[in-house]
């Protein structure tokens, strides 16, 4: 029986908290010489402001990775789930969600 090596496994813990994860509508991505940062927010209907829920910072080689890895796993989801809709004619965020504007 051969015996398995474990050096190059890395056991990922993932608590409650994160697990649920946080939800985003948009994204926001700047960069310098020595890394990337990526600001997640959530935008609501009506309200004019919005907060950064979570930011990532990415080296270069990173960022490359998580690209390489998003586009993989987009061809996958659109092999099994059709295109992907995308509105390119769209701002590249959302003013408002072209419902009524809110009123106290």
């Amino acid at each position: 029986m051969e015996e398995q090596n474990n050096d190059n496994q890395l056991n990922i813990e993932l608590s409650e908290e994160i697990a649920e994860g946080i939800f985003s509508n948009l994204a926001i991505i700047t960069h310098s010489n020595t890394e990337f940062v990526l600001d997640f927010i959530r935008v609501m209907p009506g309200i004019p402001k919005a907060r950064v829920k979570s930011r990532i910072i990415l080296t270069p080689e990173h960022a490359k990775r998580l690209l390489g890895a998003l586009n993989d796993n987009i061809e996958k989801f659109e092999a099994l789930n059709g295109r992907i809709k995308s509105q390119e004619d769209s701002p590249a965020f959302p003013i408002n969600f072209g419902g009524p504007t809110a009123q106290a």
